[in-house]
């Protein structure tokens, strides 16, 4: 390791030329980045970017962790979803989620989805700090500049808008709702994915954050 290195920096972007036309791709581009790394030299990387932020946004959209409470003697539950993801093939155990619109806030675009994709009513749940969103997230940075805010929500099933939801999706979304006790997530991730299902990485790292809170909860 040399004993001087110096910042990182991006250079360049270009469009990788593929099997689809940049300018007719209406979700991903291709890029080829150029940066100075550690040591001042030139390198490449190969990347994709979504083409739907809107301009002036910082983040893709929104993953929404919905509690749903107010069950009779239940403990918290969580909403989650099933739907079928053509480039792992099979189908995947998500939480909702969607894109952010422009002029419009992770927190608006949280339950603007939730009402749409479960046709739930949701309210948003302040940390104890006082925030109303996660700290920014990058999906998989090194392969991809995706990013997202968790939105923390509360579902009241004592809620009469609550008692027979009904989604609002769009003509080619196919998506199942279903809800799982939160303290049994990480044991449902083992039992779905067994059955066949791709559980996404962040109902597994959700999951597996219960886990180390239960294994580690004396030194908590």
């Amino acid at each position: 390791m040399p004993e001087e290195t110096q910042t990182p920096k991006v250079l360049s972007k270009d469009l990788f030329q593929s099997t689809i036309d940049s300018e007719k791709s209406k979700w991903v581009n291709v890029v080829k980045i150029t940066y100075k790394n550690q040591l001042g030299n030139n390198a490449t990387w190969e990347s994709a970017e979504r083409t739907t932020r809107p301009p002036g946004m910082e983040i893709d959209g929104v993953g929404i962790i919905a509690v749903l409470e107010g069950g009779k003697g239940e403990p918290a539950r969580i909403l989650l979803q099933k739907q079928f993801r053509p480039p792992v093939g099979r189908m995947c155990i998500e939480l909702p989620a969607g894109l952010i619109d422009a002029r419009e806030t992770p927190e608006e675009c949280a339950l603007r989805e939730l009402h749409e994709e479960t046709g739930y009513y949701g309210q948003v749940v302040k940390t104890e700090n006082g925030m109303e969103r996660s700290c920014m997230m990058f999906n998989d940075p090194g392969f991809c500049n995706t990013n997202l805010h968790f939105i923390h929500v509360k579902v009241d099933l004592t809620d009469p808008r609550n008692k027979n939801p009904e989604p609002k999706l769009e003509e080619n979304e196919f998506i199942e709702c279903f809800t799982a006790p939160l303290r049994d997530m990480w044991q449902m991730c083992r039992d779905l994915e067994k059955e066949g299902y791709a559980i996404d990485a962040r109902v597994g790292t959700l999951a597996e954050g219960f886990e180390i809170m239960k294994k580690w909860s004396h030194i908590w």
